[in-house]
């Protein structure tokens, strides 16, 4: 810090001048403070912008993570292959926290790609969900949320960019084991499992929205592009990570068939 000069600039009635030259220390303290606030900023926005970027990765890397669990689960664990072969498209919930809620129930985000006319996956579409009930067959403090749209009303409704699972599109907690037969539930829109630890279980999701992440899409693909676009194969797939998660989903259905 600069020194303040005081010594013949003291008034009579106690009051302390500063020198001219105690102005320019200060001045340039004052200066100094300023630039380190600005590199602070500065600083500051490029981690929020790193930490953005990461989070995107790691949200598709945890999607794909979640789909190659479910061919490498037990079979008595797994999702039946009937679910596997007939699935229109695929939505995954990486990780919804429990306690991590607005009002009506948990909240979180997550990627769907559908089957497009050619046969092939699209590219991830990200989505944000809420009003999920954490009911005992979900448990934990976390876990992964996967949903199979299995007839064109599901995939219709989604590809609308905004569903209300059980009321636009019927659901049901799907059934479990390689070998099991999804006729019971093979009537609903979307089959619905909670993951953890590799194994899956049926899972009512009722009442839970699902709408376009729109902040997420343009920051994905650099501008607006809508649902359906997306989900159709009428844009490309972004970036490596989205397309492992495509890669992941195309290995799944094809492993149901061997």
């Amino acid at each position: 810090m600069g020194t303040l000069l005081f010594g013949e600039n003291s008034t009579r009635d106690g009051r302390i001048e500063i020198t001219t030259q105690g102005r320019d220390y200060l001045q340039e303290d004052v200066n100094k403070m300023k630039l380190l606030s600005i590199g602070a900023a500065v600083l500051c926005l490029a981690t929020i912008g790193w930490a953005g970027e990461n989070s995107k990765a790691g949200e598709l890397q945890r999607s794909a993570e979640v789909i190659q669990n479910v061919t490498s689960a037990s079979p008595d664990q797994g999702v039946p292959n009937q679910v596997l072969e007939g699935a229109k498209c695929v939505a995954v919930i990486p990780k919804l926290v429990k306690g991590a809620f607005i009002v009506g129930g948990e909240h979180g985000t997550g990627v769907a790609t559908c089957r497009t006319t050619n046969g092939s996956w699209s590219a991830p579409a990200p989505f944000s969900v809420s009003g999920v009930s954490w009911g005992a067959q979900i448990g934990g403090k976390s876990t992964d949320l996967v949903m199979f749209i299995m007839n064109d009303q599901g995939m219709n409704d989604l590809l609308q960019g905004h569903v209300k699972v059980g009321a636009d599109v019927s659901a049901a907690a799907g059934p479990v084991g390689r070998s099991a037969s999804a006729d019971a539930g093979y009537k609903a829109g979307i089959l619905t499992y909670s993951a953890s630890k590799g194994a899956f279980i049926g899972a009512s999701l009722n009442g839970a929205e699902l709408q376009q992440d729109t902040k997420a899409t343009r920051e994905w693909y650099g501008k607006d592009v809508p649902f359906r676009d997306i989900l159709q194969g009428n844009v490309p797939i972004p970036n490596e990570d989205a397309r492992a998660f495509v890669n992941a989903v195309q290995s799944a259905k094809e492993s149901s068939t061997r």
